[in-house]
Formats: structure tokens, sequence, C-alpha cells
């Protein structure tokens, strides 16, 4: 059934975003050819090739899961609480491997309480990708993956300027000079 409205979705020209916080459904997901795999908790590393070969972006929401660890470590023990945890240390553990297997890794806010993409860029740096790559992640490379312009003429005029060179110093992403979207300075 996801793999037919997969192909649905895919012949009218639009994409499919799978939440996925249980390995059955990130392999369901990336067997499927979902265009992105959101969370991937339990996903199989193993899948990774085939992720990067169709396409399938990887958004773990790292930094959304670290703001809602004390709240499960906090709840009553039970099986979906114990399984959390590894979930969790799989999405961070994936984030290194997926981008060494060439799959785009995207970063993602989208879960209570949310994060930021700032704080998602420091979390993808932790887990081990490259400064220029968890930056693009919040940024250039997300533009790319969701088809919107760059810096090109004719474009939006979307622009965050900032005092320090964030690929020298990651930790100035959440400090932004100067806020421009489309064309209207908003900070």
């Amino acid at each position: 059934m996801l793999k037919a409205t997969v192909e649905a979705v895919h012949s009218v020209g639009g994409r499919v975003v799978v939440h996925c916080q249980t390995g059955e459904g990130s392999r369901n997901a990336v067997l499927a050819g979902a265009d992105s795999l959101e969370h991937g908790m339990h996903l199989d590393p193993a899948l990774l090739d085939l992720m990067a070969r169709q396409g399938t972006a990887y958004v773990p929401t790292l930094s959304a899961f670290a703001e809602s660890a004390e709240i499960w470590q906090g709840r009553e023990s039970s099986a979906r609480r114990s399984n959390w945890p590894d979930g969790r240390q799989g999405m961070i553990d994936n984030v290194r491997l997926a981008h060494e297997a060439g799959v785009t890794v995207l970063a993602g806010t989208d879960t209570f309480p949310c994060g930021t993409v700032a704080t998602e860029s420091q979390w993808l740096l932790r887990a081990g990708m490259p400064t220029e790559e968890a930056i693009g992640a919040t940024s250039w490379t997300a533009r790319d993956w969701l088809a919107l312009p760059g810096l090109i003429d004719g474009a939006h005029a979307d622009l965050v300027a900032y005092d320090q060179d964030p690929t020298a110093e990651p930790e100035t992403l959440g400090q932004p000079k100067r806020v421009i979207l489309r064309g209207r300075i908003v900070r």
C-alpha cells in the first residue's frame, strides 16, 4: 500500500515524507521509495546505500529528541520507554553513516518540543557530520532538496548574515545579525 501511494504521488510530481519511529516503519518507507525519512528511529544502516541510490533524504530531528530526553526518562517503565533511548542513539549513529553513504542529511525540528535549525546543526556536528555539510543541512542543501532557488538572479532574497563565519564558528548559527526573508528585513 505504501509503495503504491509513493508511486501515485510521484506520478503527479509530488514528494512523500514518512515519519518513522520503528525499524519496520523505517524499512517500509525506504523500500517504498519515500523521498524523505523523518526521525528514522531504529533505521537499519544496511538501508543507507539504497537511500543514497534512490535519493531518500534523512531528517533525524536530533535536537527535538534531545529536548524530550528528560521527559522520556521520567516516564514509567514500559516497552516504548525502553525502546526510545536505543532509537534515539541509532538516529545519532546513523547521521555520520548516512553522510558517508551519500545520503542527503537535512535539519528538521518538527516534533514537540521543537528544536531550532541552529540547534539541529549543532547536533548534526556532534553526530559526526562535517561542519559545512551540517550547516548546509539547515540552508543551501535543504533549499536544493526542496527545489527552491539559491542565490541566483530572480530568486527570493532570503539571507541570513553573521558577524563570524558559521563554517568556522558553527555556534554562531543561533545568533544572526540580519535576517532577510523574501526581500524583507525580519531582523
